[in-house]
């Protein structure tokens, strides 16, 4: 008959075009073909329901996420409160199938007493409180970096929900070693992702690319760092794709005629691209969870140069060329640049890709932790 699993999700995890759904959604895709049977839950604010969801599940369940100004002034997190549901915990109160949370973000109910009794597990996909000190530290606008300031100090307090847990599966060694003092049974329980095989070109490309959300503070002060720092000294053409950038970053690209914008793309062509750069290039100045914009170029692309936050204890340091001043991160785009992707380059990223980023093995895992007899 299958195991039966309750899933809580922060968001509609299809399509799967950003870090956290993307993790969500292969995590549902790789446990479903493991033969578990999944009841989603999804709180739904700007993504529609998804018929795609339902060919993986065996029932999925929509909250609507009840946004607005009221919830900033109460003491429990804004990502936290705005996810509140009766009904969800009515769903949850019809079998004693264990219950997999998706971030503090779906963590409301973890305490309820009414769920005493039931086997639950948090996938952890940040440090958050981390995650959002690290926002307001490039957030220029002062609202939101105030925001963001003290939903941090919420989801400090917040996070000691985890100890009505039975077990914290973390996205990344340096997150499972951060909580492993604090909470029961954590466990590292590497990203799920698209990507089954290295699907690397031998050969060259023609372009070095970033990529990412560019709305996201993190992601706009790495692009611009690589277009101050690092595109404006070579002329190494560099494109930069992801939605809304600032008018900070355009106008900085409008400045150089080697560094071309493209906003808006689907993600099948963000993927061409990756396919076709010759160097993949993914500062990151927030060192939390793991970036999967990272797996993506390890999976299809080339060279990757990366500075030390994007690959701190991830296992793929050895994958990347990993520099961390402006001189020696131009340096290592040139010598790439100049240097065909070999045969034995994708040789090395299979050994390492297919034996500590494989789905069916994360799942596996994922289900020792919630399915224990």
């Amino acid at each position: 008959m299958g195991n039966h699993l309750h899933i809580i999700s922060f968001d509609v995890p299809w399509p799967a075009n950003y870090g956290g759904v993307i993790d969500v959604f292969y995590k549902v895709k790789a446990l479903a073909e493991s033969g578990v049977r999944i009841h989603l839950h999804c709180f739904e604010y700007g993504r529609r329901p998804a018929p795609e969801l339902d060919g993986l599940c065996e029932s999925v369940h929509y909250y609507r996420r009840h946004t607005g100004q009221r919830q900033l002034f109460l003491k429990k997190p804004y990502i936290v409160v705005t996810r509140e549901s009766e009904e969800l915990i009515d769903n949850l109160l019809r079998d004693d199938f264990p219950i997999l949370y998706e971030g503090l973000h779906t963590c409301l109910t973890l305490p309820d007493e009414r769920l005493v009794e039931r086997h639950k597990v948090v996938r952890t996909h940040n440090i958050e409180h981390h995650y959002y000190e690290n926002l307001a530290k490039v957030e220029r606008n002062p609202f939101k970096r105030y925001y963001f300031n003290i939903e941090a100090e919420k989801l400090k307090r917040f996070e000691k929900v985890l100890c009505n847990a039975q077990g914290v599966a973390a996205i990344s060694q340096a997150d499972a070693d951060a909580l492993t003092d604090r909470y029961p049974d954590v466990r590292h329980i590497t990203a799920f992702h698209p990507n089954n095989e290295v699907e690397s070109k031998v050969g060259r490309g023609d372009h070095c690319l970033y990529h990412g959300n560019l709305e996201v503070g993190e992601n706009n002060i790495a692009a611009l760092y690589l277009v101050r720092r690092i595109f404006s000294k070579t002329r190494i053409p560099l494109i930069i794709a992801g939605n809304r950038p600032s008018g900070e970053l355009k106008a900085e690209v409008a400045k150089y005629p080697n560094i071309e914008l493209r906003v808006s793309l689907a993600t099948d062509s963000i993927h061409d691209l990756i396919r076709n750069a010759q160097v993949n290039v993914l500062p990151t100045f927030q060192a939390t969870g793991i970036k999967l914009k990272l797996l993506a170029a390890l999976f299809m692309g080339r060279h990757c140069v990366v500075n030390s936050p994007m690959v701190d204890r991830t296992g793929l340091e050895a994958l990347c060329r990993v520099e961390d001043s402006d001189r020696r991160f131009i340096e290592a785009v040139e010598d790439l640049f100049a240097r065909d992707f070999a045969s034995s380059d994708i040789e090395r990223r299979q050994a390492v890709l297919l034996s500590k980023f494989s789905n069916s093995a994360a799942a596996e895992k994922l289900s020792a932790m919630l399915f224990q007899n």
